[in-house]
């Protein structure tokens, strides 16, 4: 069965451990999509930790989320990666020698 991006979906925050909240708390998402792309690109990594993404009756944990986020039927745009920054690994090298 094929995974629709387009489908309505609900990211549900972790178990509260030790009274310790997690970093969000429940919130519906027009689509799949939208959903898996705040999970990974706006949820801290801790906050995501325990999380889970419903669609329809299928869960995604973390790992499943990054695994849609990650697949070539992602259809939103990804965060482009951090920039290394040549001049502060330049630096390091030179600091070696």
């Amino acid at each position: 069965m094929a995974f629709s991006y387009n489908t309505a979906a609900e990211l549900f925050p972790a178990a509260i451990r030790k009274k310790k909240r997690a970093g969000f708390a429940y919130r519906r998402f027009d689509t799949a999509a939208d959903a898996v792309l705040f999970a990974i690109e706006e949820l801290p990594a801790d906050s995501l930790n325990g999380a889970y993404l419903q669609v329809d009756e299928a869960r995604f944990d973390q790992t499943g989320i990054r695994t849609l986020y990650e697949s070539e039927d992602f259809p939103l745009a990804r965060r482009a990666p951090e920039p290394v920054d040549d001049e502060a690994t330049e630096d390091k090298s030179a600091n070696a020698a």
